[in-house]
């Protein structure tokens, strides 16, 4: 059957940093790619609005934040991309300590 999720995360407010950060998922490294699809994202979709980024995220039965934390954790490609990527984002209100994109819960369903 399969799961969505919905996430957000900020970026610095900063026009250029956000038109870099636009370009970088034009068309992500295809090591990225690999990693979201090899442990069961079968849909992933990021919208913006200003520095408010918004990511649906569809899954099937075998995805697990666990088990896609600890893999990209293992994967150096991987870990380059956040690192880079941590240049544009923002901590959101509420995340943890290292914590990127922050689960969002649904309040509404028609």
């Amino acid at each position: 059957m399969g799961h969505r999720y919905c996430l957000t995360l900020d970026l610095v407010d900063d026009a250029t940093l956000i038109a870099e950060y636009e370009k970088y998922h034009e068309a992500i490294w295809p090591e990225i790619h690999q990693s979201i699809t090899d442990y069961g994202i079968t849909n992933m979709e990021i919208y913006r609005f200003d520095v408010r980024l918004f990511m649906i995220m569809e899954t099937d039965d075998t995805f697990s934040f666990d088990r896609k934390g600890a893999a990209d954790a293992a994967n150096p490609k991987v870990q380059e991309w956040e690192n880079l990527m941590w240049k544009y984002q923002a901590v959101v209100k509420g995340a943890q300590k290292g914590e990127k994109w922050v689960l969002m819960d649904k309040i509404f369903s028609l």
